[in-house]
């Protein structure tokens, strides 16, 4: 639609397509209501908020055998948000993907929030979900060469560092 409104009117858009965007700033972190993000329910087991993480599959065609997905850290998205705007104001259009560029299995995320946090993180094995493709990884490449962006927080660990940070300052989420 966005394409059709600029070959219409004129209108320029920059989409900008997220990869499981994660971590936190110092002042805001993820708080959703069901909570349905790998990180924040990680984090909460190993802070014993939940009992434990349900690993949806153990059987996919991956190094682990659970599914491998992309995290892109929230400040690295705010960076390319602006170069977006100022590409956006010189004439750009179009989509783009941001992401890490790297895949982490759910084993992966939370042996590394075991390590960050020095806590224990339960879990146990349930069944596949229906429709999860096995690896979902962005290439961020076009994004790189039309904003000049990188990443500057790949890291699955200051990911998780940065929100395991947040939580513990508000563990209410925005209710603290």
């Amino acid at each position: 639609m966005l394409a059709d409104c600029s070959a219409a009117w004129g209108l320029r858009s920059l989409s900008l397509r997220y990869f499981n965007a994660a971590g936190a700033g110092e002042r805001h972190g993820e708080d959703h209501r069901p909570e349905t993000h790998l990180i924040p329910l990680v984090l909460d087991v190993a802070m014993g908020r939940r009992d434990e993480l349900v690993v949806y599959g153990k059987d996919y065609p991956t190094p682990d055998g659970t599914c491998v997905r992309d995290y892109i850290h929230v400040k690295d998205l705010a960076t390319a948000h602006l170069l977006g705007l100022e590409k956006l104001v010189a004439g750009h259009a179009g989509v783009l993907n941001l992401g890490n560029g790297t895949g982490f299995s759910v084993l992966d995320v939370m042996r590394a929030a075991e390590r960050v946090t020095k806590l224990k993180v339960r879990y146990r094995i349930g069944e596949r979900r229906a429709g999860d493709p096995a690896v979902l990884v962005a290439s961020s490449e076009k994004a790189e060469r039309v904003l000049g962006w990188k990443r500057f927080h790949p890291g699955i660990e200051e990911i998780i560092r940065d929100a395991f940070a947040w939580k513990r300052s508000f563990p209410d989420g925005y209710d603290s």
